[in-house]
């Protein structure tokens, strides 16, 4: 004999909103966190930059380092990963580095660790990096700069 509960439509219906308004403000904390987690990278990755590369940063949203090793010139993006650019001789990238720290980083984290490895140990840090391609710029691009 099967025995049936009966329970009002209404408690149901605040059941799942509670549900939905406690998924809502876990991901607002999580938002939360990450973004000030985020603030904090950016901060501290200023913190490091000479005022040279504070304003390419500021300007452009990227900066240069000088390869400890090579002498090379190199650009960091704002990003985690595919964000190293070799530059040629006249300021263009040549071809792209991806390596990143281990574990969850926020991008000024990730950038401060990459500056500081082509500035210290550039030959280490390019021989775990992979490498990609980086798309030729454009004519009238090529033009501006």
């Amino acid at each position: 004999m099967a025995v049936w509960l009966t329970v009002p439509a209404s408690w149901i219906g605040r059941a799942v909103l509670h549900l939905i308004h406690a998924v809502q403000t876990a991901q607002s904390r999580r938002r939360a966190r990450f973004e000030s987690r985020a603030v904090r990278g950016i901060t501290l990755l200023r913190e490091w930059l000479s005022p040279q590369q504070r304003q390419q940063l500021e300007c452009f949203n990227h900066f240069e380092v000088i390869g400890c090793d090579s002498g090379k010139s190199y650009r960091i993006q704002h990003g985690v990963c595919q964000n190293v650019l070799e530059l040629d001789g006249d300021g263009r990238p040549r071809i792209g580095w991806c390596f990143i720290p281990e574990g969850n980083l926020v991008p000024g984290d990730v950038m401060l660790a990459q500056k500081i490895a082509l500035e210290t140990d550039e030959r280490g840090a390019l021989a775990v990096a992979k490498q990609f391609l980086v798309p030729p710029l454009l004519p009238h691009v090529v033009a501006a700069t």
